[in-house]
């Protein structure tokens, strides 16, 4: 599953009543920051689509969404479990990284989640 675009019309039922764990990525088209970290959270929606979701939430679109969940800085990425927010975090990181972090935030085994690798 591809990531999913959140805006104030179906953050709640995108995010907020979801079954599984939905990690937020709040970004603007202006955030270089934020396109680094975008390839990588494509990746993992995709990987773990069986265990999360990922939205994304542009700022510059929904400000006052934005200012009401405490985003200051971009990229910012909030993990929310049964409509609460179980983590945040600011700033890039690499994959490895974010995958941990998703990881301890929604208690997730990655190991299973992820593609195995075959021996060469």
């Amino acid at each position: 599953m591809a990531t999913v675009k959140v805006d104030i019309n179906n953050f709640q039922s995108e995010v907020l009543e979801s079954a599984a764990p939905v990690v937020v990525d709040f970004w603007a088209n202006w955030c270089d920051p934020c396109k680094m970290i975008a390839p990588s959270l494509e990746e993992i929606s995709v990987e773990m689509e069986d265990k999360i979701k990922v939205a994304k939430l542009n700022i510059d679109e929904n400000p006052e969404l934005a200012a009401q969940l405490g985003v200051r800085s971009i990229p910012a990425l909030a993990i929310f479990k049964g409509g609460e927010v179980a983590d945040f975090l600011v700033g890039v990181k690499p994959k490895a990284a974010l995958l941990d972090w998703i990881s301890h935030a929604c208690l997730i085994d990655i190991a299973q989640s992820l593609p195995q690798r075959k021996n060469r």
